[in-house]
């Protein structure tokens, strides 16, 4: 009996998802940083007020190969980006429709915000990562409600420094989810 319910379950999630992509509704995963012990934190966008936001990849009309990466803030999408910078640590943040920046940042379970950087490597993939205290790095994944796991990695798709503007806002790389892939860090 548990074995033919479990089997239901399974049936009416993909039920739900395909009924969802058919519609042409996006399927959301879920962000998070994976802690060395294996537990997991939020990833948030956090606003210059300290207001906290929703952070998901977003996979449209069933497309999992690239998947934006962005904050939800009053009921809008906006952009996550990885922003231009000298330092071998590139910041992450969301940047709102009048060019406000909010910080992009793992919450501990006791209240800590740890930073999510880009670390540079070689080539057009950038590692992101969250920063512990210790300097303990975390990985930062997108995870579906059926338990798949991709990679949040930024993104350049030109060989110039600054890879565009949105808002206002000058950026270096894009923040996306794909299939796992190798760090490029050295």
């Amino acid at each position: 009996m548990r074995v033919l319910l479990s089997s239901c379950m399974v049936l009416l999630v993909f039920a739900t998802l395909s009924l969802n992509v058919a519609r042409g509704e996006d399927v959301i995963w879920h962000i998070k940083a994976f802690h060395p012990d294996g537990g997991l934190l939020d990833v948030k966008a956090i606003g210059p007020d300290g207001k906290i936001y929703d952070v998901k990849a977003f996979e449209r009309d069933g497309n999992k190969h690239l998947m934006d990466v962005k904050a939800i803030v009053d009921g809008k999408q906006i952009p996550i980006k990885m922003l231009l910078s000298e330092d071998p640590r590139i910041p992450v943040k969301a940047i709102g429709q009048n060019g406000q920046i909010l910080d992009v940042k793992a919450l501990t379970s006791d209240g800590k915000k740890l930073d999510v950087k880009g670390i540079r490597g070689k080539g057009s993939i950038i590692a992101l990562k969250a920063f512990g205290p210790d300097g303990t790095l975390f990985g930062v994944k997108a995870i579906s409600r059926s338990g798949h796991v991709y990679d949040v990695k930024g993104i350049k798709m030109y060989s110039e420094k600054k890879e565009g503007t949105v808002n206002g806002v000058d950026f270096e790389a894009h923040v996306k989810a794909l299939p796992q892939v190798v760090d490029v860090v050295d």
